[in-house]
Formats: structure tokens, sequence, C-alpha cells
């Protein structure tokens, strides 16, 4: 196992990073891909639908597991 890496993301013209594993982020990246989309406005639409209690990174992680589920989010 890895430790998270910081990786870097554009919401609404604001940069931010987000510290993931590379497991969760290459998922991430292939949901963005089968999705049609960016992977930042995916981020956008992720960050927010997870309110004010659960960091981004976070969101992130529960967005990918709820898709390998085959689950909504949230």
């Amino acid at each position: 196992m890895q430790r998270p890496k910081k990786r870097s993301l554009t919401l609404n013209g604001h940069r931010t990073s987000v510290s993931l594993e590379d497991e969760f982020w290459l998922e991430f990246l292939r949901i963005a891909q089968e999705q049609g989309k960016a992977i930042n406005a995916l981020a956008v639409k992720i960050d927010h639908a997870r309110g004010v209690e659960i960091g981004l990174a976070s969101a992130i992680r529960l967005f990918v597991l709820a898709h390998a589920l085959g689950r909504p989010f949230p």
C-alpha cells in the first residue's frame, strides 16, 4: 500500500488539492471518462453534493465506492 498523493483540481475557477491513493484516483479518472466528463467537472459535482461535514477527498472516495457498488451518490 502507498500513502495518498496530492492531486490538483480546479473547482469553479479555484485551484485546490486532494490527497488520494492511486487506486481511488485512477478509478475516479476512469469514471469521469466513462461518463464523458472532465475530471474537474466531476469533482465540482461531488463537491456540491458533499455538504460541509465531509472533506472533498473523502467525498471522492465515497463516490468511487458508491459507483463500484452500483449505488447513487449521495
